[in-house]
């Protein structure tokens, strides 16, 4: 693999991957890497910083769904990594539209353009809510697909529209599941930088319903290593679970923010629950583990404590 494109790479996930492969570890060895990003909302040039002067960057501006600026790059590059997506599920219920058009237009048409120019491998970069809610028990690679909000709905039909591009067409396909991320640069619209950025304000923060729908957490240093090695070493057609191993109520991640902002339970607003809110997510990464030696090394709570005092530093005056 010498020129890797990561749609999405303004973005939290994105960015911290091409920090990562560019950095000076350099796991993938002297690859370049093309960004390729409309720069909506949630992703920031900011994010590159530490790498937009290196010999090996490029920054592209645009949408996955402009067709003749993807077949350009695809032209260009022999691997991708897929992570561009409209991700909030809050805006996905207030409207659906801009998530069916990037989520699902836009990956085909990436995976057009991959089949057309022969690109491989194609990692596309999925989340656990796929699976729905898992009252019991942590979802395998195998299990059916319960989508519960339009965001999950469309990275579900995502998912299957590059799995059909494999079984059709033999295009080298490989899906990954993940679970929650957090660290530094997220956008403060998810649930830990929200609560961090608001209680460092003063502000008060908001938790649905009785607090306890369980999220596991993955570091995004841990989702990264986990990306790279299904990029490296991944088998075509496959899909991988990419799991934190820290599974939380919603309660008990508030308890924790509160506790490393130095605020108490007065500072929670306890709001009606969001519509159609799943209960728990869990993946089995077993498959990542035994397969590709994936395992999550990123100590949660030193991980959080990490990331409130990056927000500490960028957010408070």
């Amino acid at each position: 693999m010498k020129n890797i494109l990561i749609t999405g790479g303004a973005g939290f996930i994105g960015s911290h991957l091409v920090r990562t492969v560019l950095g000076p570890d350099r796991p993938l060895g002297a690859a370049n890497v093309t960004v390729l990003d409309s720069l909506t909302y949630a992703g920031s040039l900011d994010n590159l910083d530490a790498v937009r002067h290196h010999p090996g960057f490029r920054f592209v501006q645009g949408h996955i769904t402009d067709a003749p600026t993807v077949d350009r790059l695809m032209a260009e590059h022999d691997a991708v990594v897929h992570l561009a997506a409209e991700s909030h599920v809050d805006r996905s219920i207030a409207d659906a539209h801009a998530f069916v058009h990037t989520n699902v237009l836009g990956t085909q048409t990436l995976l057009d353009a991959a089949l057309r120019h022969g690109t491989k491998p194609f990692v596309h970069v999925s989340t656990d809510e796929v699976y729905g809610s898992v009252p019991f028990g942590s979802a395998t690679e195998q299990d059916p697909l319960m989508p519960s909000s339009a965001y999950s709905a469309s990275k579900a039909s995502s998912d299957l529209l590059a799995l059909a591009c494999h079984r059709t067409h033999g295009l080298d396909v490989r899906v990954t599941r993940c679970s929650n991320n957090y660290g530094p640069h997220q956008f403060p619209e998810k649930l830990i930088p929200l609560f961090v950025t608001r209680l460092l304000h003063g502000e008060n923060v908001p938790l649905y319903g009785d607090g306890e729908n369980v999220r596991d957490w993955l570091h995004v240093d841990d989702h990264c290593r986990g990306l790279l090695a299904v990029l490296t070493r991944g088998r075509p057609g496959e899909i991988y679970n990419i799991g934190g191993g820290t599974e939380l109520t919603n309660k008990e991640l508030t308890s924790a923010l509160l506790a490393a902002c130095g605020a108490g339970w007065d500072r929670v607003d306890w709001v009606a629950d969001r519509k159609g809110h799943d209960l728990r997510y869990s993946v089995d990464w077993s498959k990542i583990r035994r397969e590709l030696g994936y395992e999550p090394r990123r100590d949660f709570m030193t991980g959080l404590a990490e990331s409130v005092d990056w927000y500490r530093k960028r957010y408070v005056p």
